[in-house]
């Protein structure tokens, strides 16, 4: 808490050292990256929303990630026995909070990547039991029929399915032999929800395939443990694009229309550059390993060759949660994170997940996991992320001084900053360069000055004054 008021408080600002720099106009400028916000339940009720697009338009937030889940807005979602209704009507659905939110985001000029998801209602799962198991694909696609029609003219970019890889979204994951169930029924549930917007009067819907967790298991020995186990990632991008262990096509499988990969690269509490064991587990320190998988795949026929790799759900998890990090680590790791992605050429999008953090349990279990992944508390409390995601800062340790690397969030094409330095602790921030950014508010540049933290500090439009969280070099 020290460190935050810090933070806030007014610095001193003296002449900086001499510096080798390099702007982002030319390392930048090359490089683009949309960053979608998943605001969460603060967005979806009327009553917060104005509140809410207040404080997102201070964070420079311009894209949103919504989800849309079949079973909440579809009719008797639970009754076992489908309904008589025009499924591929708009009007025959009950579709709650999402207009409006999609319209503000419209008034707002954001772009709306909209992912479409299960749970369904039980009359369109496999057994009619539950609302996970097998979704019926053809009632899928009349679903995505009626969704397109209604909401075709808000929607940017669409995703088929969150964490079709994970249990609690998708059943069953593994057949009774122990050979990988979920993979087919996804790639049935994308083929037909591709059908059902281009029904709804879409020409080439842009629609995301993935959405996957980051981790998994690749296989499961029946006899000792069952089926009852989440899949890795790459396992299950091999089964829905029909490719063996090897990236060569089995069976009859067609090129699936995907636009772009989605995946959710959380990492654990080892922070950002975390390689887990298992080489089909992809966290946002492995991003290479799904470059590789989907060059072999597009090799292979299996996907158009380049798509890009969205990164539409992610976050640093704070304590309580068992993955979790102090909040002066999230907002480091966060940027860390960041860049990361930023780097990679071959990643199209990065987002944050969500405003913030879920309500931790009274009495939670020493193993929870909720998500602490929020700018405030449960309560609405800042966090050390709160300041730092409008201006991201990464101070990376080289041989002969520091890479320094940042953002400013919220400027509308090239802005100026100032870069501040503590050079001993307990010392005066001073001013150690007047940065430039690229066109789209980012900067690199490297320095020898040596310092224990660095921050930026930036006037915005209206003269509202940012002043970034104190970050470390890494």
């Amino acid at each position: 808490m020290g460190r935050l008021r810090a933070a806030l408080a007014p610095t001193s600002v003296s002449l900086a050292c001499v510096l080798s720099m390099a702007l982002a106009g030319s390392a930048a400028a090359s490089r683009t990256q949309t960053v979608y916000f998943e605001p969460g339940a603060q967005f979806e009720n009327p009553r917060t929303r104005p509140q809410t697009v207040a404080q997102m338009r201070h964070l420079g937030v311009d894209a949103l990630r919504l989800i849309l889940i079949w079973d909440q807005v579809a009719p008797r979602p639970s009754s076992p026995r489908a309904p008589r209704f025009a499924a591929a009507d708009p009007d025959s659905y009950n579709w709650g909070a999402l207009p409006g939110e999609l319209e503000e985001a419209q008034r707002l000029h954001w772009q709306v990547l909209l992912t479409v998801t299960g749970p369904v209602p039980r009359w369109a799962s496999g057994n009619h039991r539950d609302h996970l198991t097998r979704p019926n694909d053809a009632a899928f696609r009349q679903f995505m029929t009626a969704v397109g029609r209604r909401f075709a003219p808000y929607v940017s970019l669409w995703a088929i399915w969150n964490e079709p890889n994970q249990l609690g979204w998708l059943q069953p994951q593994w057949n009774a032999n122990g050979s990988p169930a979920s993979p087919a029924i996804y790639r049935g549930l994308f083929l037909a929800g591709y059908s059902g917007l281009r029904a709804a009067g879409i020409g080439s819907p842009r629609v995301l395939m993935g959405e996957t967790a980051p981790f998994g298991s690749s296989s499961v020995d029946v006899p000792r443990e069952g089926t009852v186990h989440q899949m890795a990632p790459l396992t299950f991008l091999r089964g829905a694009l029909c490719l063996n262990g090897a990236y060569r096509r089995v069976g009859r499988c067609g090129t699936l229309p995907a636009y772009g990969y989605a995946h959710h690269a959380y990492t654990n509490s080892r922070g950002p550059n975390y390689v887990p064991q298992s080489p089909e587990e992809v966290t946002i320190g492995t991003l290479g390993r799904l470059v590789r998988a989907l060059s072999l795949a597009a090799r292979a026929g299996a996907i158009r060759a380049g798509i890009g790799i969205y990164l539409t759900e992610f976050g640093i998890n704070q304590r309580p949660n068992s993955l979790g990090v102090s909040p002066f680590e999230q907002a480091v790791q966060d940027a860390v994170s960041e860049h990361l992605a930023w780097e990679n050429p071959h990643v199209d999008a990065f987002s944050q997940y969500e405003l913030r953090d879920d309500a931790v349990p009274r009495h939670h279990p020493p193993g929870w996991i909720g998500f602490q992944t929020g700018l405030e508390s449960a309560r609405g409390a800042p966090m050390p992320l709160y300041y730092s995601f409008p201006l991201p800062l990464v101070v990376r340790a080289e041989r002969n001084g520091y890479y320094i690397w940042g953002h400013i969030r919220p400027a509308h094409g090239a802005t100026s900053a100032e870069l501040l330095i503590e050079r001993r602790r307990g010392g005066p921030y001073t001013l150690l360069a007047h940065v430039r950014t690229g066109s789209l508010g980012y900067f690199v540049l490297r320095s020898r000055v040596r310092g224990l933290f660095w921050k930026l500090r930036w006037i915005g439009p209206g003269g509202v004054r940012y002043e970034g969280f104190p970050m470390p070099a890494t």
